[in-house]
């Protein structure tokens, strides 16, 4: 899926938080039209309406979780690992039939910087029960840090692992990579997405113990 385009609808659940209004001003401003998806609607109109005044011309508006999810061809889960059930069942109306992008990863501490291993295996997987047959899950993002990507001027230096059991549902978050500005790299099977869940943490430390914002992930030996 070169064309970004043919993505349809995006509908970013959970968009009011730094990460989730990070990707949908991103994805705004490749020409996406994005729907940003708040437990009340009025939130995601004034956190949408805050982001097109920075932006301009863009295709970006606000609703309620449900409202989003059933407008969206492509869903975008954006929200901490201890609101997803209660999150997902509230927008499983308008779930069926679509891909579901999860970003969510299981964080323990204050500052997030321990791993939590879910007990359905990941975070991914206990969404993909969750939803059902219908809805086919697809992990991406976890290991991106929030701070930068609401400047849009900022080249975000981190590769975005993929997981997800069908090719063609990985390109759909492989192309959002690409709008966003950065590289999705097909990393497997939706039970790998435990290991990207995990390097968040791995993540978050090393910026607290190195001090800085900035770290990644960069996958080698494969063509840019």
């Amino acid at each position: 899926m070169s064309d970004i385009q043919s993505l349809g609808v995006v509908a970013v659940i959970g968009g009011t938080g730094s990460e989730g209004s990070g990707f949908a001003m991103r994805w705004a401003q490749a020409g996406l039209d994005v729907v940003i998806g708040s437990r009340r609607a009025e939130k995601g109109e004034r956190v949408a309406a805050e982001l097109r005044e920075k932006l301009g011309d863009v295709r970006l508006r606000g609703a309620s979780n449900l409202e989003a999810a059933q407008m969206a061809d492509v869903v975008v889960l954006s929200v901490p690992y201890e609101s997803q059930e209660t999150i997902i069942e509230s927008i499983k109306p308008g779930l069926a039939g679509k891909v579901m992008v999860t970003v969510v990863a299981p964080l323990l501490g204050e500052k997030k910087g321990r791993y939590a291993p879910a007990p359905g295996g990941s975070a991914a997987m206990e969404a993909q029960a969750q939803v059902g047959p219908e809805t086919r899950v697809v992990a991406a993002f976890q290991n991106v840090s929030a701070h930068h990507l609401v400047d849009p001027e900022h080249q975000i230096d981190c590769d975005v692992l993929v997981c997800g059991n069908k090719r063609a549902d990985r390109n759909i978050a492989v192309a959002l990579a690409k709008a966003a500005g950065m590289r999705g790299v097909h990393a497997g099977a939706l039970q790998n997405a435990a290991v990207s869940e995990g390097l968040t943490a791995v993540l978050i430390s090393i910026n607290a113990i190195y001090k800085t914002r900035n770290a990644g992930i960069r996958i080698t030996g494969i063509e840019a």
